[in-house]
């Protein structure tokens, strides 16, 4: 979808602190538009969980605003705030069916008695559990109870739902199978989803836009592409995705394109995001499908010799393991359409790959 400013719910300057000086959220601004599907992700402690609970209104933030459709709910308690929301161990009441589990929600927001059946059956019907009225959850399975959960957040109708890890509990295969399910409620319906995630690939997978979190500070907010292919800074060139990493110092800037001498030696012109001016330390990113192995004639903008020291058949590719650079872990991800590999371990080769293809990012700090 495309990002416009019809923002449903807006974040400013918020901040959170559980003991008056750390904090774990810091100075956050945040738009969330109305009908896109936006995942928070982030590795554990890096503020995603806190700061969408901070908008379901279950902690308090300690500076700052949150407004949901224009007004301020940041001192709403949750359930004036009209928002769904779907926790990973699902919250379902065990004393309750199915139905009585849906309809809940509804009779605290004393909807009437007539259209509480219907609405129940509807929410149902859209996560396909229809007929399970009159299961508690002790009967059902962890892809039905995730369903129930979030039929229940759905029921009510609401213009904001947020989800945080709700597809944690699953197996591999029923998760995925729960990404394409949420994804196309989204689209079906049109409900503005803030989803939490640790899940890099889930993350890519669902989102229109991905906030990435470290230590309480959004790095990127981007589109999946944007984040993979146009990383803004190291931490999220390599926590998107995988890469290899070679370290040296900025020797010029030419347009949009820097020149690095590696600390190992040899030279590598990369895209330039974060990276200083001359003479600064900095660390060139590559994807592992981006590099391949030279033929005798085949030449590269970028090309760097290296050895071969494990190959991994992996059906539609190979992946081939390398000592490049002073990185001894660099890997090629290599089509597997008959042009001929590396015959094993120990075997000198060529290592080429484009300027466009890597970027050129500010060293972290040691």
């Amino acid at each position: 979808m495309e990002v416009g400013n019809d923002a449903i719910v807006s974040m400013r300057g918020v901040t959170k602190s559980y003991d008056g000086k750390n904090l774990v959220v810091r100075h956050l601004d945040l738009d969330v538009e109305r009908g896109e599907f936006l995942t928070l992700l982030g590795p554990s402690g890096s503020g995603k969980t806190t700061t969408l609970m901070m908008l379901a209104g279950f902690e308090a933030a300690t500076t700052g605003e949150i407004l949901l459709e224009g007004r301020s709910v940041t001192r709403l308690p949750p359930h004036r705030r009209g928002i769904g929301v779907v926790f990973q161990n699902y919250a379902l009441f065990p004393h309750m069916t199915v139905a009585q589990n849906l309809a809940y929600p509804l009779t605290v927001r004393k909807i009437p008695r007539a259209a509480i059946g219907e609405k129940v059956q509807r929410a149902l019907d859209m996560v396909h559990l229809a007929g399970f009225d009159d299961r508690r959850p002790a009967q059902l399975s962890g892809g039905q109870q995730q369903r129930v959960a979030l039929a229940r957040a759905l029921v009510f109708e609401p213009a904001l739902v947020l989800m945080d890890e709700p597809l944690g509990a699953l197996d591999k295969q029923l998760r995925e199978h729960m990404q394409f399910e949420i994804r196309a409620l989204h689209e079906q319906l049109g409900v503005t989803f803030v989803y939490v995630t640790h899940d890099q690939a889930e993350a890519l997978a669902m989102s229109d836009r991905i906030a990435v979190f470290h230590e309480g500070v959004v790095q990127q907010l981007d589109t999946a592409e944007g984040l993979y292919e146009r990383p803004h800074n190291g931490f999220v060139a390599g926590f998107i995705g995988e890469s290899n990493r070679l370290t040296g110092t900025v020797r010029d800037h030419r347009g949009e394109e820097a020149r690095v001498s590696l600390d190992a030696g040899g030279e590598v012109v990369g895209r330039v995001a974060d990276a200083g001016p001359a003479g600064s330390r900095a660390l060139v990113s590559l994807r592992p499908e981006r590099a391949r192995i030279l033929g005798p004639d085949e030449r590269a903008d970028n090309t760097l010799s290296g050895q071969v020291r494990e190959l991994i058949y992996l059906g539609d590719h190979t992946r081939i393991v390398l000592s490049v650079a002073g990185n001894d872990n660099f890997v090629v991800k290599a089509a597997n359409t008959g042009h001929a590999l590396p015959h094993g371990a120990g075997a000198t080769v060529t290592v080429g790959f484009g300027a466009r293809d890597c970027v050129a990012l500010k060293a972290p700090a040691n």
